[in-house]
């Protein structure tokens, strides 16, 4: 039997987490309803999901686009309530009627509401890796005063949170294993990368994700924020997190006990299952994913990460041993460099050079609020542009 209907704000509704947990949700109209969406500036999308889901609340966070939000709103005659900006996701994200909310926004610009949202006691689901990269040990007090229920639903996160202790403990666990897909570019030498362009570092084998992401997958960024991430979640030290690469993707991630046992989680590529285990949990529903068929797959293949051609997995470690405010540089400056890739402005093996660099001039420091936590990353995504041009000129 189902329990009461649960109610969600839904931050960055228009992104591929955002599809993947309407999709769960509207599979399960008996169990939750969407009580607010998000989008930055895609104002039709978000108009049209509306008119789907009907929320009580609905916020762009670029004020520019507010208007046409506004304005859409009434064509379509709903009573959604039109907000803007940070206070606006702050807002959603605190507001009493929403009893869960998913923190689906990439980049810091996620990290305030997510705090918002942890500090109001909700069951916040995270599948936004800057708010713990950022803002972790900020996040895991938030979810402690607040009295907060932390899932992750990064499809890594939510397997090690599977395979852990049922009562919360980390008795008898030796390590975290982190698994990898390897992205696109796996098995190639360095000086294979040169010439990569972000259609091919976007082209990942497995997963539909974003372009900020893919690109964080094809230089394995992506597994070094999820280290530091899973420093802050699970409280192991790092020499006791490892990342295997695993191309099939379908070993989400290990916990290696002492005792000589190995818990894996296992399904096919898709981020409903991590989604809807978090909606759910500790019940289990239905999330629209095929079972997985273990005799189709036929083998399992593990590596070694190949710190060479993939530097920015070891500069996360650099990072996450020199202390908080060196992770909130490594996050300014890998954003900067994906960002100038993306638009041409960056080759592709310039972007761990550039975050080393960042990390050069900036090498972090003690951090005791978001806002010096925000500043400092003003600060990095300054710094790393400035690089930019330097080396432009």
């Amino acid at each position: 039997m189902a329990g009461p209907v649960r109610t969600i704000a839904l931050l960055g509704a228009t992104g591929s987490i955002g599809g993947s947990t309407l999709d769960v949700v509207a599979r399960h109209p008996d169990r939750f309803r969407v009580g607010a969406l998000s989008a930055h500036s895609r104002v039709e999308e978000l108009l049209s999901l509306c008119a789907r889901f009907r929320p009580e609340a609905a916020v762009v966070t670029d004020p520019a686009a507010w208007p046409a939000l506004r304005e859409g709103l009434r064509a379509l005659g709903l009573a959604t309530r039109a907000l803007a900006g940070q206070e606006g996701l702050q807002e959603v994200a605190a507001d009493p009627s929403n009893d869960t909310v998913v923190a689906a926004i990439v980049g810091a610009a996620g990290v305030a509401s997510t705090l918002a949202a942890a500090r109001a006691g909700k069951r916040l689901l995270l599948a936004n890796k800057e708010s713990v990269v950022l803002a972790g040990e900020l996040l895991v007090q938030a979810v402690r005063e607040g009295d907060a229920t932390l899932l992750p639903v990064d499809s890594e996160h939510n397997a090690i949170f599977q395979c852990l202790p049922a009562d919360g403990s980390r008795q008898g666990v030796r390590r975290l294993l982190l698994t990898a897909s390897g992205g696109p570019f796996r098995g190639r030498r360095r000086e294979q990368l040169a010439d990569i362009s972000p259609d091919q570092a976007c082209a990942h084998p497995n997963w539909s994700m974003g372009r900020k992401i893919s690109v964080d997958s094809a230089t394995l960024m992506n597994k070094g924020l999820e280290v530091i991430e899973a420093r802050h979640l699970f409280g192991l030290p790092p020499e006791a997190i490892e990342v295997v690469v695993h191309p099939q993707s379908v070993i989400h991630s290990l916990v290696d006990y002492v005792d000589g046992s190995v818990l894996a989680q296992l399904g096919n590529p898709d981020m409903r299952t991590a989604l809807a285990h978090g909606l759910a949990w500790p019940e289990r529903i239905e999330s629209g994913v095929a079972p997985l068929d273990l005799a189709a797959l036929a083998r399992f293949d593990f590596e070694r990460p190949d710190h060479e051609a993939f530097p920015c997995l070891g500069l996360a470690y650099r990072a996450l041993a020199a202390g908080r405010g060196a992770t909130a540089v490594l996050n300014a400056a890998n954003e900067v460099a994906v960002s100038a890739f993306l638009q041409g402005r960056l080759a592709f093996l310039g972007i761990p050079d550039l975050i080393q660099a960042s990390l050069d001039v900036l090498p972090g420091g003690l951090t005791d609020s978001l806002d010096e936590l925000l500043a400092l990353d003003a600060q990095a995504r300054r710094v790393a542009e400035s690089l930019i041009d330097r080396g432009r000129r």
